[in-house]
């Protein structure tokens, strides 16, 4: 099961708020969820965003991934949170981008040496290609 944090649509026509959830992809926009971790209110002028920070860090722990729109508004609320995700998301491309390094030093001797066999060995002549006759 995939796990995504994304914001569910809540309230009436003009007047909606929002959920912070945590839900299988496969599930629609405003369709079942797992657990609710904050909501949004975007009517309201001041403390209109509460997130539980203890329990999207475990959530995120768990696997979970935050959707761009959500990232940006959680932002504001825990930026500890993000900076430990960003902060996570870099170790790994750190850690496959030496491991490219490593597999790239060792496929380099492999090319070299098979140029090596490529280049001793006798090339091959073509025949040259005979001349068709005009037919007037």
């Amino acid at each position: 099961m995939v796990l995504k944090i994304r914001w569910r649509q809540q309230g009436r026509k003009n007047r909606q708020t929002f959920r912070l959830v945590v839900t299988d992809i496969r599930r629609p926009r405003d369709g079942k969820y797992l657990e609710a971790i904050g909501s949004y209110d975007p009517h309201r002028a001041e403390n209109n965003l509460q997130i539980n920070a203890e329990r999207l860090q475990y959530w995120l722990s768990k696997g979970a991934e935050l959707t761009d729109s959500a990232e940006r508004l959680v932002k504001g609320v825990a930026p500890t949170v993000i900076q430990g995700l960003k902060a996570k998301k870099n170790a790994a491309r750190i850690k496959q981008v030496a491991q490219r390094r490593r597999l790239k030093k060792k496929v380099a001797p492999q090319k070299v040496a098979a140029e090596k066999v490529a280049a001793e060995a006798p090339k091959k002549r073509r025949a040259p290609a005979k001349k068709k006759k005009d037919e007037s």
